[in-house]
């Protein structure tokens, strides 16, 4: 298998296998691991052909830029399919025991219906990752929300139809402004080609008004604070596999987009006070997202609080990255952070899933002694909480550790303390959940049964948060592969 064959597997396979869903419903798992079978092969070709040979290219139909589309795979985009494969192969696995549960009325068919969106949603999302061009983007985007959309409003209660619409709205509208920016860009360098707008685009009114509406519309899907206030209702009302998927991918693919055009398409607009803006807005999204999560009564809705206040970790990555000076070491320490970030909190939320099933409710304080019947689910969220504080030896803390490397090498010590600060509170709402999970109950109450390889599949996924930070010198190498030039000592 050739790379270029591999890249078209990355997004034919779970596409035929979310037509084959949609057309045998009572498959949709197998055609769901099937594809995760090939993906992985297919990825694990294509990540031999980067490190052997820098970034591939793929030609749709054999016509490339400007005329055709470009498919291209470089460190970063090999890292996020990793990721997106990793999730999305754990969420499937999940899921097959997670519908069987549920036996209310809709339940055949919330499990119909998922299976064909989540393998579109799989498919949109490797589309994104592999897309080399601004418009191609903005096709998979589209195509990513409108499946994360339905799958937010399978849940069928009048909470989550209300937080789907609201999704809704502001994923439509803010792939409107991206779109108008999109046009702007185009009339104004006659191209859409990534590589190409980084070779010719310089300064001017027309290109900072078109930057500006496309980041506002990323800001608004990646919900960076204030743009956040659709994130909370939608994960806390979705089933348990949908926020995963939403938590740990779907929010990233915009945060991608967004580094794809200010370090690769227009770095020359990226100034000193943009990027000390993204910092900023980081920044609050970081305090305020923790000091929700900290009195939010419901586990989902303080895992989602948690969501907004990390998320504002990697726009930190901005001004640190950015600077010029140390730039790799904080494109690093960020990258491997959200790597991290999307295996805990899908583990968090997996979690979740288990206690709200198990006893019926997920509200914090009625919580004590959860771990008497549900020990794994119990310390598979203190894993996973481990990492988000960023206590050694986790993928939190490496991340978290080369960012704060950065900032005292550059000399931006205000950083340090958002960090420092962002991380007690993490700890601090992830030990109010604990307090209660770990304390004694004389007489503990007699639970719904979980299959183990629902408590199995979270707990992997929080070993895999916290082992990430002994293996974090790989996807470093991996991420020099292509790294935009901006980056200072990003090497080849």
């Amino acid at each position: 298998m050739t790379s270029s064959w591999a890249i078209a597997l990355l997004i034919l396979a779970p596409l035929a296998a979310a037509a084959l869903a949609f057309a045998f419903p009572k498959r949709g798992c197998r055609m769901a691991l099937a594809s995760a079978v090939i993906v992985t092969a297919a990825l694990v070709v294509l990540a031999r052909g980067v490190l052997a040979g820098g970034a591939q290219l793929h030609r749709v139909g054999g016509w490339g830029a400007p005329l055709g589309i470009d498919l291209r795979a470089d460190g970063l985009a090999v890292l996020m399919l990793g990721i997106t494969v990793l999730i999305a192969s754990a969420v499937a696995l999940y899921s097959r025991h997670f519908f069987s549960l549920e036996h209310d009325g809709e339940a055949p068919h919330r499990a119909r219906y998922f299976w064909p969106l989540f393998l579109f949603l799989w498919a949109a999302l490797n589309a994104l990752f592999l897309s080399a061009d601004i418009f191609n983007l903005y096709v998979t985007l589209e195509l990513l929300g409108f499946a994360a959309v339905t799958l937010v409003a399978l849940a069928g209660r009048r909470e989550a139809l209300n937080a789907a619409m609201r999704y809704l709205f502001v994923s439509l509208s803010a792939s409107l402004f991206y779109l108008l920016g999109v046009a702007l860009v185009y009339g104004q360098c006659a191209t859409v080609d990534l590589t190409a707008l980084g070779a010719k685009a310089q300064p001017g009114p027309a290109l900072w008004v078109a930057l500006t509406l496309m980041t506002g519309g990323l800001a608004a899907k990646a919900a960076l604070f204030p743009l956040h206030f659709w994130l909370p209702p939608a994960h806390a009302n979705a089933p348990a596999p949908v926020s995963a998927l939403l938590s740990a991918l779907v929010v990233k693919g915009s945060f991608y987009i967004l580094l794809r055009l200010w370090f690769e398409a227009f770095p020359a607009l990226l100034t000193p006070a943009v990027a000390q803006a993204f910092g900023a807005l980081g920044a609050a999204a970081i305090l305020w997202g923790s000091i929700n999560a900290l009195f939010q009564p419901r586990l989902k809705l303080l895992v989602a609080y948690s969501t907004v206040a990390q998320l504002g970790y990697l726009f930190l990555l901005f001004p640190l990255a950015g600077a010029r000076d140390d730039g790799f070491l904080a494109w690093s320490g960020g990258l491997i952070f959200l790597g991290a970030h999307a295996c805990a909190k899908t583990a968090m939320f997996l979690t979740a899933g288990n206690i709200l099933h198990a006893a019926g409710h997920d509200r914090i304080r009625d919580l004590d002694g959860i771990t008497h019947v549900l020990p794994i689910s119990a310390f598979a969220f203190g894993l996973a909480g481990l990492s988000l504080v960023g206590l050694p030896p986790s993928g939190g803390f490496a991340g978290k550790w080369l960012l704060l490397s950065a900032c005292l090498a550059q000399g931006q010590w205000w950083w340090v303390i958002v960090m420092l600060f962002g991380s007690l509170l993490a700890a601090a709402y992830v030990m109010r959940v604990l307090n209660h999970a770990f304390t004694h109950v004389p007489d503990p109450a007699t639970p719904n049964p979980i299959p183990p390889v629902m408590e199995w599949t979270a707990l992997v996924l929080a070993v895999l948060a916290v082992g990430l930070g002994l293996v974090a010198a790989w996807p470093v190498e991996v991420l020099r592969l292509g790294a935009p030039a901006i980056l200072g000592g990003a090497g080849p």
